[in-house]
C-alpha cells in the first residue's frame, strides 16, 4: 500500500504494522521473556541470533502486532525485513 494510505493510529502515527519485519537491537532468546523483567527489558549482551519485531506483508493481518517476534541470524537478508529509525523522548 502506498505510504500514508491508512488511518493514522492512536498517537497519530501513520503506518506502523503490516509492512516489514523490524530488527530490533535484542538478541533473540525464546525463553527470555519468561524469566526476564517485563519492564522494558533488555535482552542478553550477546547472541547467535537478532529479534525482529511486528509481521510484514507477507503475514496474516490478524497476527500484526509489535509482540509478534521471530529470530534471524544478523548477517542474512529478506526482502520482507527492515528497520525503523527511533528516538528516546523523556515521558511527560
Amino acid at each position: 500500500a502506498p505510504v500514508g494510505k491508512f488511518k493514522s493510529n492512536g498517537y497519530g502515527l501513520y503506518d506502523m504494522a503490516g509492512n516489514v519485519w523490524e530488527w530490533v537491537s535484542d538478541w533473540y532468546d525464546r525463553t527470555y521473556y519468561n524469566r526476564g523483567t517485563k519492564n522494558n527489558p533488555k535482552g542478553l549482551a550477546t547472541g547467535e541470533f537478532k529479534s525482529l519485531r511486528g509481521g510484514s506483508w507477507v503475514n496474516y493481518a490478524s497476527t500484526l502486532r509489535s509482540a509478534l517476534r521471530r529470530w534471524s541470524q544478523p548477517n542474512v537478508r529478506f526482502n520482507d525485513t527492515g528497520f525503523r529509525c527511533a528516538k528516546s523522548v523523556p515521558l511527560e
